[in-house]
């Protein structure tokens, strides 16, 4: 079904069978052309089932229109098993719940689309847990986990999913629908089958623990107890959908003890393995010293704990019914493990730092340790755990033999190894193939599975006879056909496979060079290049809230994949290979990056270092140039210029304000929300201030304060007080002269070109300083995180731009790094502190908690981003958003500490607290100049 006409018919009769849940839009379309692999597969259209019926009706709608379906969950597929021609049917955006969780038989009846991390939570009050818990556990899907039969670290000691499944409620490419747990009843045919091909399934299939490329229909085995249930996992959505799954749950170990153990390098690591297994671990993962130095690079030394020597490190969990108990098992494995040195780590700050960086493996390896952006493709190969050493020696060398590169991690207890290799995907496309040939000839010269836990998908069903005898083959085919007779199940997968070389993404992209707004210096001058860092590892759409995250903000309000990074940057990659979305100035780019807070949070929470702020601003930059741009991009795009024209009369300008329908007629004329308050303006600093100079002279030296504008006309008093505690430290002040802006509103806008010519002023101001090393300090963080980010992408050709960004502190920063002084004394006082999104982003919190901490506070830090962010909350059609973000970690947090204080240094946090709590926030400075002061 190609033609247009026959299109519009498919969506129309799914329209009628799932009313409000069906989009065939191009950039719908867009967001769902890929998953986390290289291929681009770009869907007819779209489904978004709220019931299980639903499901059928659109299934039997897509069948009697002859058109191929595929299921997808997370979208995290790593090898082109989400992406599919026809219709693509989202489970996870409604069938998300878990229906039933059973303590006494230890069993939970979920819907496909429910995230682990959900069950996990239903789970643990219980003491339970589900066995298998992929590093993507936070966003991944328990029916793409039943697709692809995922595993992740704690497999070693729970097993694969299918050991994990119990029934599966399945529909076939049929129609039939059925039970599926053990007996061969409900397929007809079935029976004969596993008759015909006993030898087979008795000596090719089921060989070790992480064999998962192909179908396990070792499972149908009499002595395995023909179980079908079983059987169907892995077989990544070509042989039904499933409509609900009842899953085993297991105990949770009561105390548990990390391991790290060094070695030499990772073969050396991997030889260690048997040993360390005949311990019993709950979990041995292998983490490469290079993937940890690009933590360092990417997030700073102090992300990463201290590490025993070595080049390559086995995390190995233990467990015990007692703390004493673990600790006891881990020195039994230290003295056996032969490692060259080693850390024992209970529960807590550090080795949940090292989990994390494990976790966010495929999105860190995504770049090697050269720089080289890097590819899925033999993504997780595996071999028995005791060839593993030997294995990884013969890949390092055939790596060099076709002068690739790429960071190994992954689960080594099972022999399970990922990798990301600088394969030159955008310009030699054909170097693919040979290399993919060789590896699969290699791994299955060591008894191994060219997928240990991610499925085949387009990325290795092609290579699976150098894995399988054609007899094994043919059983495949003759599984498939009983279940799917006329292929339209995820075509191209695992049964007639579509060739691995084929819809690849990246080859399709054109270069988009830097043109004159940002470099793009860390992506070669290239737009397109930067877009692609995305390889839709989709931790975006994980609530990382707990773990001290902030992205995405938008996805978390509104759970829609157009509103996540990465929906966006697929948006942005189809932009790039005009194929479907077509010009900056696309209607689908824009609604794309409608809801974009511009927070930057996902260039400091995507380990992949994308940064959609960045893209929005270049993205309206190319788009209005020369142009009439939208209204606020005049008011809330040039905000500096308008309050230093309302400082010549704040009283004037606050009383009309304060008419409400004045008030409301100005917000609707100027594109705002008039739900929205306007702020007061007070007699600016700088008329306060009547000149700068230095205040009284101290020991430390000088230090120039920065009064941006928005401390300048809204809140001096933050100003007056960081003299006055700079002074006190012992610091020469100087405070900066006359206008000098960051052109933050403008960077935000897109407004580059008039952005660039305030920040060559800027840095006309700053740089003497700068030169004679005079610290630079912030008030405002969103911009201090300009100079610390964004000017040297837009003026790095200037090298007075990195001397500024050398010279540029926060508060906390200069403070907490000044010797001997000691914080006013905060024992007792409760802090509610909200971390600006752009320095949470560039420059990190750590500093303010350390000073907070030593002063005696008791602080509470919200994650997430408050929801103004700038003029995106201001904007007419944003409110509700806003409001959504806020109730995702600052309004439940004040809410629950009504007493307490709130710390936010960003003009905008304080401003949304104030509008939808009426609590007033106050600066750091203002908290630790009147440590007396009650908000």
């Amino acid at each position: 079904m190609t033609a247009t006409a026959d299109a519009g018919e498919l969506t129309h009769r799914l329209k009628r069978v799932v009313p409000g849940g069906v989009d065939a839009s191009s950039r719908r379309r867009a967001e769902y052309s890929s998953d986390a692999s290289n291929y681009r597969v770009v869907p007819q259209v779209v489904v978004f089932p709220r019931h299980v019926d639903e499901v059928v009706a659109a299934a039997e709608a897509a069948r009697a229109a002859g058109v191929p379906l595929t299921a997808r969950g997370g979208g995290t597929s790593v090898a082109g098993n989400a992406v599919g021609p026809g219709v693509v049917v989202d489970f996870s955006r409604h069938l998300n719940r878990v229906l039933e969780l059973d303590p006494e038989s230890s069993t939970a009846l979920v819907q496909p689309g429910v995230v682990l991390a959900s069950l996990q939570a239903a789970a643990a009050p219980h003491g339970l847990r589900f066995g298998p818990d992929p590093s993507t556990h936070a966003r991944c899907t328990l029916g793409g986990m039943i697709g692809n039969n995922a595993c992740g670290p704690h497999a070693v000691a729970y097993g694969t999913t299918a050991d994990n499944v119990l029934e599966l409620d399945w529909l076939d490419g049929t129609g039939r629908r059925f039970t599926a747990g053990r007996g061969l009843d409900p397929v007809p045919g079935l029976a004969e089958l596993v008759g015909s091909g006993l030898a087979v399934l008795r000596t090719e299939l089921g060989r070790f623990g992480r064999q998962v490329s192909g179908y396990g229909l070792q499972h149908l085995l009499p002595e395995h107890g023909a179980d079908l249930a079983k059987a169907l996992v892995g077989t990544e959505g070509t042989c039904g959908l499933l409509l609900g799954a009842r899953v085993r749950l297991v105990p949770v170990a009561p105390a548990r003890v990390l391991v790290v153990l060094g070695y030499p390098d990772m073969p050396a690591a991997a030889d260690a393995v048997p040993a360390v297994l005949a311990h019993r671990p709950l979990a041995v993962e292998g983490l490469d010293a290079r993937l940890v130095d690009v933590v360092r690079r990417h997030h700073g030394p102090a992300r990463v704990p201290v590490l025993p020597a070595g080049g390559g490190w086995l995390l190995v969990e233990v467990g015990g019914d007692t703390t004493a108990g673990a600790m006891a098992a881990a020195a039994a494995l230290v003295g056996n493990a032969d490692a060259v040195d080693h850390t024992v780590l209970e529960a807590g700050p550090a080795a949940a730092a090292l989990w994390r960086i494990r976790e966010d493996g495929a999105g860190l390896a995504g770049r090697t340790a050269a720089g080289a952006q890097a590819w899925p493709g033999w993504e997780d190969a595996a071999v028995p755990p005791e060839r593993l050493g030997a294995y990884l020696r013969d890949f390092d060398a055939l790596l060099t033999e076709h002068d690739i590169d790429g960071l190994l991690y992954g689960h080594f207890g099972d022999g399970c190894v990922h990798v990301r290799l600088d394969l030159p995907l955008a310009d030699a496309p054909q170097r693919l193939r040979p290399f993919l040939t060789d590896a699969a000839t290699l791994v299955a010269s060591h008894g191994g599975s060219l997928s240990g836990e991610h499925g085949d998908g387009r990325a290795r069903s092609e290579l699976l006879p150098h894995m399988y005898s054609p007899a094994a083959i043919d059983l495949f085919g003759r599984f498939k056909g009983l279940l799917d007779p006329h292929d339209l199940l995820n075509p191209g997968i695992l049964v007639r496979p579509a060739p691995v070389d084929t819809d690849l993404r990246r080859p399709a992209a054109h270069r988009l060079p830097a043109d004159g707004g940002f470099a793009f210096a860390a992506d070669d001058g290239d737009l397109t290049t930067a877009v692609h860092r995305c390889v839709g590892v989709g931790k975006c759409r994980a609530d990382t809230s707990a773990a001290g995250g902030f992205m995405c903000p938008s996805y978390l309000a509104t759970r829609d994949e157009k509103d996540s990074t990465r929906g966006r940057a697929r948006v942005l990659q189809e932009l790039s290979n005009g194929a479907l979305v077509n010009g900056f100035a696309s209607a689908d780019v824009h609604e794309s990056l409608d809801l974009c807070l511009s927070c930057k949070a996902c260039a400091s929470d995507c380990p992949t270092g994308i940064d959609m702020a960045t893209y929005k601003s270049e993205v309206l930059y190319r788009t209005y140039r020369g142009r009439l741009r939208p209204r606020t991009h005049y008011l809330l795009g040039r905000l500096p210029t308008w309050t230093r024209l309302a400082g010549l009369a704040p009283r004037l300008v606050n009383a009309v304000a304060g008419i409400r329908p004045l008030r409301h007629a100005v917000l609707r004329l100027g594109g705002m929300d008039p739900r929205r308050d306007l702020p007061r303006f007070t007699r600016p600093f700088r008329r306060q201030r009547r000149r700068p100079g230095p205040a009284t002279a101290g020991p430390r030296g000088p230090v120039l304060l920065w009064v941006d504008s928005f401390s300048d006309a809204f809140t001096p008093d933050s100003a007056h007080a960081s003299i006055s505690l700079l002074t006190d430290a012992g610091y020469d002040v100087t405070v900066s002269a006359g206008d000098v802006c960051c052109a933050l509103t403008w960077i935000t806008t897109g407004q580059l070109d008039q952005a660039k010519a305030r920040l060559r002023r800027l840095l006309d101001a700053f740089a003497p300083h700068a030169a004679a090393g005079t610290p630079i300090v912030g008030l405002e963080p969103s911009c201090t995180a300009v100079l610390r980010g964004d000017l040297t992408e837009l003026l790095g050709d200037d090298p007075r731009s990195h001397s500024v960004e050398a010279a540029t502190r926060t508060l906390a920063e200069l403070l907490d790094s000044t010797d001997g002084w000691t914080p006013p004394d905060l024992t007792g006082r409760a802090v509610v502190a909200q971390p600006h999104c752009h320095q949470h982003a560039t420059i990190g919190y750590d500093a303010d908690l350390r000073l907070l901490r030593r002063a005696g506070a008791s602080v509470t830090t919200i994650s997430g981003c408050c929801g103004l962010a700038g003029n995106f909350g201001m904007e007419a059609g944003h409110y509700d958003v806003s409001v959504a973000v806020a109730e995702n970690g600052l309004l439940p947090a004040l809410r629950s500490a009504p007493d307490a204080v709130l710390l936010a240094d960003g003009f905008s946090c304080r401003t949304q607290a104030q509008h939808l709590t009426g609590r007033q926030g106050v600066h750091l400075a203002q908290l630790l100049h009147e440590p007396g002061r009650r908000p």
